[in-house]
């Protein structure tokens, strides 16, 4: 444990910019800008104090948080051994897991950005290892985005093994093509479906049992695009290629 004189987190929620600029996050080192990643900091402070208030997941929390040197460490450790199965072990995805976020700056960015939404815009949500532990909806965007770059890697027949994994072990279904902003908020997650061509744009809240389906028409581009800071509501279902603007409100149940 640190030091139990200074009890004070290293930086505050609400003092932390959301959009993850360089002053939040940055990888590399400069003589403008050192190293920083204060979500990270303020995640293992947060799982210090859970561990000292619940002996108990003592050993939970320093295996999935605290023995390890980096957010991206921790992420690739606890996804692996969420959707790990006999037919490819947890070091194997492990492995995928870690090349993804080292092959790709802006998925290191993005996953931060996530577990900051859904601290921000779930009120039932009071700290970070929450999110990053038990929020099912955090860990299928994650995995969809190792999926995603390895479909782009054209990679499709791994990166298919991934969806399944995530359609079976969290009950939310992304197509690896889907491109998915930063930002995101998949709540609950129970039941959504996210088609190959569909976009989903920064800063969304997608509830449960969201549907961003096809046409069904061939040889078109078949699913939605969802602009920036869109709700969707739950159980709403937009079918086809569909601009939903900006800012736009889908009502729980409707269908586009």
């Amino acid at each position: 444990m640190d030091d139990a004189n200074n009890d004070a987190p290293p930086v505050r929620f609400e003092d932390i910019d959301l959009s993850v600029p360089p002053s939040v996050y940055s990888s590399s080192s400069s003589a403008d800008q050192p190293k920083v990643d204060l979500v990270w900091d303020l995640m293992r402070y947060e799982a210090e104090r859970e561990a000292e208030r619940e002996p108990l997941l003592l050993s939970f929390l320093y295996s999935t948080i605290l023995n390890h040197q980096s957010l991206e460490s921790a992420l690739a450790f606890h996804l692996a051994n969420r959707i790990a199965s006999p037919n490819m072990i947890g070091t194997q995805i492990q492995s995928l897991i870690r090349e993804a976020l080292d092959a790709d700056p802006s998925f290191r960015r993005e996953m931060r950005a996530d577990i900051l939404a859904v601290r921000d815009r779930d009120p039932a949500c009071t700290c970070l290892p929450d999110v990053f532990l038990y929020f099912k909806g955090f860990h299928a965007l994650q995995t969809h985005r190792v999926a995603h770059y390895l479909w782009k890697s054209g990679r499709t027949v791994l990166s298919h093994f991934l969806q399944s994994q995530v359609s079976q072990h969290f009950q939310i279904d992304i197509h690896p093509n889907a491109t998915m902003g930063s930002g995101i908020m998949l709540d609950h997650g129970t039941g959504i479906v996210i088609g190959e061509t569909a976009v989903v744009g920064h800063n969304c809240s997608i509830l449960h049992h969201v549907t961003l389906g096809g046409s069904g028409k061939k040889g078109v581009d078949l699913h939605p695009k969802v602009g920036n800071g869109v709700l969707l509501g739950a159980g709403a279902s937009v079918l086809g290629n569909v601009n939903i603007g900006d800012g736009f409100v889908v009502l729980v149940y409707k269908m586009i």
